[in-house]
């Protein structure tokens, strides 16, 4: 919630009140008070149905006390803190209705619009801790030790205690401490937690390596190039505090409306009482100031929005996403750009081999048994891609990784590399990996006794449903753009596949937050993702949607709203789903400003008096919730049929 919500959540402190956090919903404390809060209304809801006699109307009128006590506890002090700053919001509102109806003696409506904005309060807060969390898990990345190459030796020393300068010593299957240049060896380095892509980057001397990244079978000498406070996850954890302190400090709907609001309506009062009090008789005009402030108070306003929030939010997460709070939903229902990430997002973040070229009479399902009988032996990330591929493999033996290059077997006698263009000749493909690479696959070379035989193209394939959101997203109004850490040509190949006009690669993490700055100067806009590297564009949009069954904890965290199946198709229900929802706030909204607009004169002159107003207001009240309890309706997606979803390319089934 907002700082002119008149409400807070105040920051754990360092070590361990931050350890303490709640981790589950039933662990904050406003909603715990909600809840209590609750039970004590519906009791004297069923005391009142009940029983009759001035024993019960005791009973009743405690237990309204009580739960209207319990749930302004919520929001009255940090109300009164922020007024005493001169902060106005919603939560003024609210307590200025609570008191107004407790003065007027409709303690019972006072304690429902309590119960019903402590609950808002509670997803608020515990939509902070989540994000707060997941920062804290960030830093795990970075492993807790280092080995410095200092005078001639290996010292094991803290991440914080490396400068620029040293020499880091990175072992085969260890992670990188902190961002450097590689200065002596070769590897295939595991960048997945930076840059989000699921294919190894080679590095060998002169190349950058990044915080987080995990080394494959080389061993590397990396001259170290930022400290601890300022490598690559330090800078996504600074990014992402900043931008949800920004997405903090941004009023909501009712918040815009209460600022001007409150201040009218209490001034308007006061010049009533006064001015009438020196015209007629002080008693009636006070009274009759009080009435025109209950009826300029915007209850149904105040009840309106929080309604149409739990309903909506309920049935997201009946669709599979999970929105974390009113705020979110608003956004949610007004964005107008999407920013898509590739990998994990536009495609399974799964290897696939998706073309065989072959030469020299060999066939496709003989390259394919070669390459696999080596990776078998392999833990290189394109392995995994070419053992599916193939029914069943025979295991090569006195298999030999070259670092950088690829590897070298034996099998029934004859001697069977695969590696990169470049450590082996293409020969006869070069135009086949050449028209491969400009596909955006990443190609290798099946060799055996020295003749090329095949090559083999490896790609993350789009989800099958892709295309299809994306027409949809285009087709509803929304601007669509791809994110990338990739290279140009593999995005560009994709993006084209999918229907993406404009497109972003070879971005960093940082790189990825700049774009999303700059798209939301055009429009309100939306980052998708699924990992660590979208976190810093996730908080920097709008509005951050993670894909949450495959996306790390991260980028959950960062995130206002998680997509929590595989099926690409929720982003465009959930955004559907939104809008409604804001049609509808939008909606009450207008019924509760035509409302008080109606009855203001009508207090004013005396036609109406206080038992009048509050009858107006309560079926307002009950207008506004029945329209609010459409947001709850929602229509799960129809299944994909298995035979819909695309399991290996046509090339390499044929094959």
């Amino acid at each position: 919630m907002s700082d002119a919500c008149g409400c807070d959540t105040d920051e754990p402190s360092v070590g361990g009140a931050a350890e303490r956090e709640p981790e589950n919903l039933w662990q904050i404390r406003k909603l715990q008070f909600a809840a209590v809060s609750g039970m004590l209304l519906l009791a004297a809801r069923i005391i009142g149905w009940a029983r009759d006699g001035a024993t019960a109307e005791t009973y009743v009128a405690a237990l309204e006390w009580l739960a209207l006590l319990t749930g302004a506890y919520t929001f009255v002090p940090s109300t009164l803190r922020r007024l005493v700053k001169g902060q106005i919001g919603v939560g003024t509102l609210m307590t200025i209705a609570g008191v107004g109806a407790a003065i007027l003696g409709e303690v019972g409506e006072a304690a429902m619009l309590a119960f019903l904005f402590s609950i808002s309060e509670g997803l608020e807060e515990y939509s902070l801790t989540r994000t707060r969390r997941g920062l804290r898990a960030l830093l795990s990345l970075v492993p807790d030790q280092a080995t410095a190459l200092r005078d001639g030796a290996e010292t094991v020393v803290a991440p914080a205690d490396l400068v620029r300068g040293d020499r880091m010593l990175v072992k085969p299957g260890e992670r990188i401490a902190t961002d450097g240049i590689v200065r002596d060896g070769r590897t295939a380095l595991d960048v997945s937690a930076i840059t989000g892509e699921s294919v190894a980057v080679e590095a060998g001397p002169g190349d950058e390596v990044y915080a987080g990244s995990i080394n494959g079978t080389g061993v590397l000498q990396v001259e170290v190039t930022a400290s601890a406070e300022d490598n690559s996850l330090a800078r996504i954890v600074h990014i992402v505090e900043t931008e949800q302190s920004r997405k903090g400090a941004s009023q909501r709907l009712a918040d815009r409306i209460a600022k001007p609001l409150v201040p009218t309506i209490m001034v308007a009062a006061v010049l009533i009482a006064g001015i009438g009090s020196l015209l007629g008789d002080p008693l009636v005009w006070i009274q009759r100031a009080l009435v025109v402030l209950v009826a300029a108070t915007p209850c149904a306003l105040a009840i309106s929005v929080p309604v149409t929030v739990v309903a909506a939010i309920g049935a997201a997460s009946k669709l599979g996403a999970l929105v974390k709070g009113g705020a979110a939903l608003e956004t949610l229902g007004k964005v107008r750009g999407v920013a898509l990430d590739k990998t994990g997002t536009l495609t399974a973040n799964r290897a696939t081999v998706i073309d065989v070229a072959t030469t020299d009479g060999a066939s496709c399902e003989q390259v394919l048994d070669l390459a696999a009988g080596l990776e078998a032996r392999s833990e290189h990330p394109l392995a995994q891609a070419i053992l599916v591929a193939v029914d069943s493999v025979t295991p090569a033996t006195d298999v030999e990784a070259v670092t950088g290059a690829g590897l070298i077997g034996r099998r029934d006698g004859h001697t069977i590399r695969l590696g990169r263009p470049g450590w082996l000749d293409a020969g006869p493909l070069t135009a086949d990996v050449k028209r491969m690479q400009q596909a955006g696959a990443t190609a290798v070379l099946v060799e055996m006794d020295g003749r090329i035989l095949g090559a083999v193209a490896v790609r993350d394939e789009p989800r099958p449903e892709a295309a299809d959101v994306v027409a949809r997203l285009r087709r509803d109004g929304y601007q669509v753009a791809m994110l990338t850490g990739d290279n140009h040509a593999t995005a560009a190949a994709l993006a084209a596949e999918v229907g993406i006009e404009v497109v972003h690669a070879e971005l960093r993490p940082e790189d990825k937050a700049c774009i999303v700055e700059q798209l939301r100067g055009q429009r309100s806009i939306a980052m998708v993702g699924d990992g660590v590297n979208d976190a810093p564009a996730l908080a920097t949009a709008d509005l951050g949607i993670a894909m949450g069954a495959m996306g790390t904890d991260v980028a959950i965290e960062a995130a206002d709203v998680a997509l929590m199946g595989e099926d690409l198709r929720h982003l465009t229900q959930t955004l559907n789903h939104a809008r409604r929802a804001r049609r509808i706030m939008l909606q009450n909204v207008g019924l509760s400003l035509g409302l008080i607009t109606a009855l203001i004169p009508l207090a004013l002159i005396g036609v109406l008096g206080l038992a009048a107003v509050v009858l107006v207001h309560e079926l307002a009240e009950v207008v506004v919730i029945a329209n609010g309890v459409r947001a709850g309706r929602a229509k799960p997606l129809a299944r994909i049929a298995p035979g819909e979803r695309q399991q290996l390319p046509a090339a390499v089934e044929a094959a």
